[in-house]
């Protein structure tokens, strides 16, 4: 894999850009690997790499009905924090957080990681104490994160207006490392570097059945033939109780969509994400211009990928009165995600009922900001049969009523 640097495209400048290689193969799967990953998302993806760069494990295929990238990964508002309330949960996304800051050094691939602050402001006196709790635990957590003024506030996002009449701002839960990245260029970076270490990425190859002896995992069943492997991981969001159904089990979840939408682009004016709980809104703009605009999850179960009228007009009437120049923009598009949604709104990173296979799901509206925490647990969860990220997120939890509630703040933000 040649390096890409700034002498590469000017390098490539002088040949008419002909010499670029292919960012990744495009094999045909082989008739056994030590591991298959179902989902090339970020989080399927995250695990290869791990799988390879901690552990040496580089007989991998990473397998996926439509294309790389084209399910959650890439129906994302990009948003990266880890101002979590219980233990585990800070863990898991600071550790994300901390690979993010280096991702694109560690993958050669600019993931345009912009560490811009994120804020989650309150709006009810409910919310101040619950943001002044979860910055008191985030020191213990060694997470930095800290509750500021209305003043504070309006510095930092002058466009805000903090004297609405219904939901004046209280304050806010500011995390100022926390940010954005370019969520495709994580998928990408992640797929290229699984490619150069010899993994096979193979698109458009649905698991159809998952093959099974004695209790044990030995391959799956796809659109492209039999593939025998020693370990299975299933990774694959909002499909995850389909795949399950395939491998004999439940799961505790709930399929539900998550709409989002942009406006047409303008010039600077917001340079941070601002989160707005109460009113079910979320805000930011990205690096082209367009202001990213997402809020709560549809109120039914389903497996949609479009967006609804009702679902925009509550969204944003409800940011108008907090930020009121929106009302004169107009909508570029939108689109949804389906994400899948524990009880206790924290994923499930586990060994399962089936032998040798394990599941990592159930992150909800938080998946994109823990993809390289996520891989990272997950891949030693799968190579070593525990890990210190993973240990509290197994299935066993739910049936001993060792619940990590995170309702509060992975239940609308982001």
């Amino acid at each position: 894999m040649k390096r890409y640097s700034a002498f590469a495209v000017a390098r490539e400048a002088f040949r008419h850009h002909t010499g670029w290689e292919r960012a990744w193969r495009r094999p045909e799967p082989k008739k056994k690997y030590d591991v298959i990953i179902i989902g090339a998302g970020g989080h399927g993806l995250a695990t290869a790499y791990y799988l390879g760069k901690r552990f040496g494990i580089k007989n991998v295929a990473i397998l996926e009905k439509g294309w790389l990238g084209g399910g959650n990964t890439g129906r994302n508002t990009t948003i990266i924090r880890s101002n979590y309330l219980q233990d585990p949960s800070a863990a898991i996304y600071e550790k994300s957080r901390s690979l993010y800051e280096t991702m694109s050094q560690d993958l050669n691939y600019n993931v345009m990681y912009s560490p811009r602050g994120v804020m989650m402001l309150a709006q009810t006196e409910h919310e101040v104490r619950g943001y002044k709790r979860t910055a008191h635990a985030n020191t213990l957590q060694g997470v930095k994160t800290e509750f500021i003024s209305p003043q504070r506030v309006k510095e930092l996002c002058p466009i805000m207006n903090i004297d609405g009449p219904r939901y004046p701002v209280l304050g806010a839960l500011w995390q100022d490392r926390a940010g954005t990245a370019r969520h495709d260029a994580v998928a990408w970076g992640y797929a290229r570097a699984c490619s150069d270490m010899g993994m096979d990425i193979i698109q458009k190859c649905e698991v159809t059945g998952i093959r099974q002896a004695d209790g044990r995992v030995q391959g799956v069943s796809t659109t492209k033939g039999e593939i025998d492997c020693d370990k299975l991981g299933i990774v694959v969001a909002g499909h995850s109780g389909v795949l399950a159904d395939m491998a004999g089990f439940r799961l505790p979840i709930e399929s539900v969509a998550l709409q989002a939408l942009v406006s047409e682009p303008i010039k600077p004016c917001m340079d941070v994400v601002v989160m707005a709980n109460t009113v079910h809104g979320y805000m930011s703009q990205s690096d082209k211009g367009e202001m990213v605009i997402g809020g709560g999850t549809d109120g039914y179960n389903n497996y949609t990928q479009r967006g609804s009228f009702h679902h925009i007009e509550e969204t944003v009437r409800a940011l108008v009165e907090t930020f009121p120049m929106i009302s004169r923009l107009k909508m570029l598009r939108q689109w949804g995600g389906i994400v899948d949604v524990t009880g206790d709104r924290s994923p499930i990173l586990s060994k399962t009922p089936l032998g040798n296979c394990f599941i990592n799901c159930g992150w909800g509206t938080g998946g994109f900001k823990a993809i390289p925490g996520s891989g990272f647990g997950f891949a030693e969860l799968m190579a070593k049969g525990h890990s210190p990220l993973t240990d509290a997120f197994g299935l066993n939890r739910f049936a001993e009523g060792r619940f990590i509630d995170e309702s509060v703040a992975a239940g609308v933000a982001h």
